[in-house]
């Protein structure tokens, strides 16, 4: 072959080894390469083999990266021992040799990977190589857990874990690869750890890994919810027939068994909880007042969702609505396997609001099809399963709601924010199209501050949803605001280019247009310095470049004011603009431009032969004065030599 692994081994850095690997083409290519590099790990003396074959296993198939102390100490757990080794283990550097260059370290997170992302391909291919390897790990993970000196630690440990950095993995995915893999020893073990859980520091880690950081206490957190929250149903039944669990006990979080198990998507254990006679499914957690099933309508778990609506699990929405009864009345009279798909949690969302707002088109449809199932409930703060899908910019969700005529497209939540608004706010361009082709939709609705969809649009300066607003046969693009100002103004002033250029090429724009204030929206663009604005209005025969507002602020004076030094070169390009102009208080442009510091405006304007350096305002005072009291000596010099200049000349 052109390029053989040895050449690859032989580069002195991982960058340089992943080059080498990118361009081998020709001969064997990689998967020749692997198995001749394959085949001298094999061939090492018996523990390098063992411990190089080990390695790969644990970095192909592991959840996480591990680390160096990690792989280490993992490597050298023997099954079923009541102890760790210590002389056992190995050092990494033995690792990297019995690995013959496969892995490497990475310096920044000290975590040990392997050299390509083609390797990983390669080891998941060869079945023969590990045999069952999440069995493998598991049995490792719950060994460790199982030692003596893991049980001794104390529940309310330190986040110090140098004595046992292998603690931290080993509790929180032991559970994991057993799901993947279960085996008789590994179910063994498992059991064993789960008849001393709640006293045991995995428990304590798991929970601070599966809940919100809040909570400080894991207790009550059983070995029920544990495996309800792995998802390992076999394990699950082991514990049910063992002991006389209370399958509905809440832990600190206010989680039930069948809640963890619905929140993760475990079917096969949230159909064995919901076989027992005790389950009550409708029980809701402490903290939001969520039940089983809210969790898997909003976790996205459509099989979960089906179980729910299983033969034994039917709610009684016919029958309730026949007899005027409510669902959690009819739940009470015909007993716990009714639930209620439509209760609201504690912040009145449904499970439908929660689908709908995590985007899980599938539980939207299963919803939607149930009679007992309202599609257009608000929630505390008003906002619809629409409301959500809009900001979440959920277009398949919105477009299944909207099909729904009991669904009403344009209702304001609290706030008075419609769906339209929403979706504008939150950029949700395909949301914002599908809803202007609803006739009942009013892109002029008002919020509670008096913004409307459009003005929402405008302020966002985005071109897509203006031009779809702009669209629309019921839109005035000269509609004002409780200020007066236009969506050309809005525009201009946050300097949206392109919501300016949009709203210009409509014919029916005024773009002179002034608000309360007199401020037109050339104006609004100098004071804020949008240049590109300027340009774009002072490039219309129908704007006024010198129309003053109701102090007498020219759009000069106010870009002279704010050191607009781009925007006054723009203006001082044309010849109809007055650069001397004052405003109500007789100050000029180049008085505010001097009493303000803003030297490279003082000099734009300075190189016009009709701005009088000695004009004086209201109060009798001069540019020079303004700058003398601002103390700016660079623009004193600049006036000062002004003023030397017109002596001369005249």
């Amino acid at each position: 072959m052109s390029l053989n692994i040895k050449l690859i081994l032989e580069e002195t850095t991982l960058h340089r080894r992943r080059g080498k690997l990118g361009v081998v083409k020709n001969g064997l290519g990689l998967e020749g390469a692997y198995d001749a590099t394959i085949g001298r790990i094999k061939a090492q003396e018996r523990d390098r083999a063992r411990l190089g074959i080990a390695a790969l296993m644990w970095i192909s198939h592991s959840e996480r990266p591990l680390n160096v102390d990690e792989i280490c100490h993992a490597l050298a757990v023997e099954i079923e021992s009541a102890s760790i080794n210590t002389n056992n283990v190995p050092s990494i550097r033995t690792v990297l040799g019995c690995c013959q260059g496969l892995v490497a370290v990475d310096e920044g997170s000290s975590t040990i990977r392997l050299i390509h992302f083609t390797l990983k391909e390669y080891l998941s291919r060869r079945a023969d190589l590990f045999g069952r390897p999440h069995s493998k790990i598991a049995e490792t993970c719950l060994t460790y857990l199982n030692f003596r000196a893991i049980k001794d630690i104390s529940a309310s440990f330190s986040d110090d874990l140098r004595d046992a950095p292998f603690l931290r993995y080993s509790s929180l995915y032991w559970g994991t690869h057993m799901r993947m893999e279960l085996s008789d020893r590994s179910r063994f073990l498992a059991l064993e750890l789960l008849d001393q859980f709640d006293n045991h520091v995995s428990a304590e880690l798991l929970w601070k890994s599966a809940v919100e950081p809040q909570f400080n206490s894991c207790k009550p957190f059983s070995a029920l919810h544990c495996i309800s929250y792995f998802g390992i149903a076999e394990i699950a039944i082991d514990l049910i027939r063992k002991g006389n669990w209370d399958v509905n006990q809440r832990d600190s979080a206010g989680l039930t068994p069948l809640m963890w198990a619905a929140r993760h998507g475990h079917e096969a254990v949230v159909r064995l909880l919901l076989r027992q006679r005790h389950t009550q499914p409708e029980i809701p957690d402490m903290r939001y007042g969520r039940t089983a099933f809210s969790w898997a309508a909003g976790s996205g778990h459509e099989g979960v969702v089906r179980l729910f609506f299983g033969r034994h699990f039917v709610t009684p929405g016919r029958m309730g609505r026949r007899w005027g009864k409510a669902p959690q009345a009819m739940s009470l009279l015909f007993g716990r396997r009714f639930i209620n798909p439509d209760r609201p949690d504690d912040g009145g969302q449904t499970p439908l609001s929660w689908a709908a707002r995590c985007g899980h088109n599938g539980i939207v449809k299963l919803l939607l099809g149930r009679e007992d199932v309202s599609p257009d409930k608000p929630d505390n703060r008003g906002q619809t399963p629409l409301s959500w899908a809009a900001r979440g910019g959920h277009d398949g969700v919105a477009e299944l709601l909207l099909r729904q005529e009991d669904v009403s497209a344009d209702r304001p939540d609290n706030r008075g924010k419609t769906p339209l608004s929403l979706a504008i706010l939150n950029w949700r361009d395909g949301v914002v199209k599908l809803l202007l082709e609803r006739e009942d939709v009013s892109p002029h609705r008002p919020d509670h501050r008096g913004q409307t969809p459009l003005l929402l649009a405008t302020r966002s300066g985005r071109d897509g949803p203006v031009k779809l607003l702009l669209g629309r046969e019921d839109v005035n693009p000269n509609q004002p605001d409780s200020d007066g100002k236009t969506l050309l103004s809005l525009a201009a002033l946050g300097g949206c280019d392109g919501v300016v250029k949009l709203l210009l090429e409509q014919g029916d724009v005024s773009p002179d247009r002034p608000d309360n204030y007199g401020r037109t929206p050339l104006s609004l663009a100098a004071q804020n310095g949008r240049d590109g604005v300027v340009k774009l209005l002072l490039g219309r025969e129908d704007v006024s470049p010198d129309m003053s507002d109701h102090g007498g602020r020219t759009p000069l004076l106010w870009a002279a004011r704010n050191g607009r030094d781009q925007v006054v070169k723009l203006l001082l390009e044309r010849q109809d603009v007055i650069p001397d102009w004052p405003d109500r208080c007789l100050q000029t442009p180049l008085s505010w431009a001097a009493w303000n510091g803003h030297a490279e405006v003082v000099e734009l304007l300075l190189d016009r032969v009709d701005v009088d350096p000695d004009s004086r305002d209201g109060c009798g005072r001069s540019p020079l004065s303004w700058a003398t009291r601002g103390e700016h000596g660079g623009i004193v010099k600049l006036l000062e030599a002004r003023r030397a200049a017109t002596r001369v000349s005249s």
